[in-house]
Order: structure tokens, then sequence, then C-alpha cells
């Protein structure tokens, strides 16, 4: 029969079976449904495409799925979770991608995905490739119902996906214990992937132990929601460590950051409007930055925010802080005591700079700690980051 579709999915015995497919390519079912890979003997006039591999995820999710761990799945092309379909990846799973900017993982409003890891067992999502490098694939995009200040309906950077709304609580699954690596896929300038993007997630999201290693962009970012984010890890990204904006309203607890190009945390309220509300507001507790880092351990931008940071620890950085004194909306949230910074320098504070306006001299929203400990053992590892990641 002829079909005029750019891929066609099917799903059998729990497993996402994709064919990519040219327009007007005649297509047969494999006569068992099985045969990974064999072409099927039906008679189609001699263009019958090879069954689909059992490993092969790609193409849009439609009912729910759960994978297999001792299945090593290739990640082809863009997946997407649609509602109200449910994508659940047990611990041990593995999932390599190929396809630069065609291969991620994307969660829409009202799906949602489980990633049940452990510490002895993650869920890995990685580059396919044999000399894996930061940019090889897309990563991970979710998007839910929370409340952001991007106004109404915003769409993802990448996969145009509608997110946001007023569900504080919304749900869009549980993660925990992923590792995700090699990510940051560039579409343009304006538009790459990180490691894990959090679009308008809502607070009945559990997110926590994950590590984004070499991330071509940021490792993981907050675009507004409420989602709250605890025991992540983020090693050697292309931008920031970790990014949140557009009025996020979560908090981060164990937030372990190594090696980020730029700023470690880059926290900001919007970038187009620095007043627009919701506004972003957070706690950030048990917070380890370990350098070098080009722009702060945190720098605090486009209106910044209510922010407060306790119990950070740093080495190898000689910022605290960063802002810009053409940043009116982030010095008058500043002056009002909307940001208050916890922080502990490993070495002694002499010559380094606290903040980026103020060098060598403390201001008054900021405490000079002597016993931080950070995420847990200051600048060393932490100990809760044992067995599960890199």
């Amino acid at each position: 029969m002829k079909t005029n579709v750019t891929f066609f999915t099917f799903i059998l015995s729990g497993f996402l079976f994709v064919s990519c497919l040219n327009n007007d390519t005649d297509v047969a079912t494999c006569s068992d449904g099985i045969q990974n890979g064999t072409e099927t003997g039906v008679d189609c006039g001699g263009d019958c495409l090879p069954c689909a591999d059992l490993s092969v995820l790609s193409g849009d999710l439609t009912s729910n799925l759960t994978l297999d761990a001792s299945v090593e799945y290739s990640l082809i092309g863009a997946l997407v979770v649609k509602a109200p379909a449910e994508l659940t990846i047990p611990r041990g799973t593995t999932i390599k991608a190929t396809g630069g900017t065609s291969a991620y993982i994307a969660v829409e409003q009202g799906a949602k995905i489980f990633v049940d890891g452990s510490a002895d067992s993650p869920v890995v999502m990685t580059s396919g490739s044999d000399d894996p490098q930061a940019g090889d694939w897309g990563g991970l995009v979710i998007a839910g119902k929370a409340p952001t200040n991007k106004g109404a309906s915003p769409t993802t950077e990448v996969g145009d996906l509608t997110y946001g709304g007023t569900t504080s609580d919304d749900s869009s699954g549980s993660i925990r214990y992923l590792r995700v690596e090699y990510t940051g896929a560039t579409f343009t300038n304006e538009k790459e992937f990180n490691g894990v993007s959090l679009f308008g997630v809502g607070s009945g999201t559990t997110f926590e132990y994950v590590q984004a290693y070499e991330a071509g962009d940021d490792g993981i970012e907050f675009f507004g929601g409420t989602v709250d984010g605890s025991n992540l890890v983020v090693t050697s990204s292309g931008d920031d460590g970790i990014d949140y904006a557009d009025g996020w309203n979560g908090d981060g607890t164990n937030w372990y950051i190594s090696g980020a190009a730029k700023g470690a945390i880059e926290g900001s309220n919007n970038g187009d409007d620095s007043n627009a509300i919701p506004t972003t507001t957070t706690t950030l507790t048990n917070i380890t930055v370990v350098g070098p880092v080009s722009e702060g351990a945190l720098y605090y931008k486009e209106g910044g925010g209510n922010v407060t940071v306790v119990n950070m620890f740093v080495e190898g950085v000689d910022l605290g802080v960063k802002y810009k004194t053409s940043d009116s909306a982030a010095l008058s949230r500043i002056a009002n005591g909307d940001l208050t910074v916890d922080i502990q320098f490993a070495n002694s504070a002499t010559g380094f700079e606290y903040t980026s306006e103020n060098a060598n001299s403390a201001p008054s929203w900021m405490k000079i700690g002597t016993d931080n400990t950070g995420a847990g053992n200051g600048a060393s590892k932490p100990d809760w980051t044992n067995g599960w990641t890199k």
C-alpha cells in the first residue's frame, strides 16, 4: 500500500518500533512483527522495508511504554511522548543517541516520564558515537503546565512544545538517578539543547539525583515552573552549569557543579522584561561550585529575582556573584534585600572578588562563611554522588 508520511510508528508488546520512510514508499508489516531488521516475505512490489528494530526509538509515543533494561536502545530521531502517554524507563537502562539535532527525547504537556534509576543502577542517556563529544545529540526536554512569566502559551526553544499555565502542582512524572551525557546539539546561536530542559514543569514532578555530563550548552535549565531540583550534578558544561529563568518558583538543594565554562549558576527573572511576574523566587541550599568558571559562582542577571543562597562552598572561583550596574531591576532587588548569599571560598578570602562590582569588599547582603560544607564535602565529591555519577 502507498503512504505519504515521514515516519511510521507502531506499538507492539510494550516496545516502540519506528520505520523511517520516504514519501510514496510501499510499506509491509512483518508477518510475525518481530523480525528485527530482516525483510518480510510479503509481496509489496519489491519495495518492502525492513521491520523496525526492537531497540530503535523515534517518532511519537501515543500509548504507555515501559522500556526493558536488558535492551540497549538507539535513539535515532526525536522521540516525543504525547499526552496522555507515559514513558517508563527502568533502572539500568541505556539509551544511545545518534543524529545530532534530530535526536532528543521530549515530553509534552499532559504526558509523563518516569525514570526509575537507582544509585547502583542509574538510567543513562548518552551519545552513540565511538568518540563521544559534547553536542552529539539533543537531550531531554519536558514541558509542563505550571506558571511562567513568558506570556500566554510559549513554546520550547527546540521541539516547539507549548508549555506553562496555571497548574502549580502539575506533574510530568518522576526522574530519579539519571545521567545525561554529551548533549548540547546546536540548531542556531539562539537555539541550543541543554542536558535537561524543564519548561513550566510543576511541583508534582520529582526531579532528583540527575547528572549532566559534558553538555555543550547548559547542563540543566529551569524555564519557569515550580518543580524543585535536588541532588543535581553538572560536570564540564559548555555554557552555564545550572540555569534558571522566566519566573521559576522552585527550590534547589544539594547541587554539585564543576567545570562550567561560564556561570556555575545563572539566575534570571526574564530576559525581555526584568520585572515580569511571577518573579523568579528560589532558595538554593547546600551548593558546591568547583571552578574554573568565567562568570562567577552565581550570575544574577535580567532582574535576578528573589534569591536566597545558603551554605555555598566554592573552590577555584575568584568571583562570588556577578551582576551588572546596567541591570536596574537587579540592582533594585539587591537594594531591597531580595538577594542574600552565604558563601565560603576554599582558601583565604584575600585576593578574591566577592562581587563583580565590589572587588575584595563583601556587601551587606553577602555572608562570608567559615564552616560551610556545600553539597556535603566542601569541594570534594559528595557521598550521595557515589555509584551513579561520572
